[in-house]
């Protein structure tokens, strides 16, 4: 596989820090999703949940 990445004139490294910043920020992203969607059905009114069943 190096051999082959080799025979291209442009070569880009791409270190860790690339895959830690992508991965913290789906982990980012997930928790204030899951977050959110607590604190909407902690904060939802139970009754109106009821009715509309």
């Amino acid at each position: 596989m190096d051999k082959w990445l080799e025979g291209y004139g442009y070569r880009v490294d791409m270190g860790w820090t690339v895959f830690a910043a992508s991965g913290t920020l789906a982990l980012v992203i997930a928790v204030a999703t899951v977050s959110y969607q607590s604190v909407r059905a902690a904060l939802a009114n139970p009754v109106k949940s009821l009715r509309s069943e």
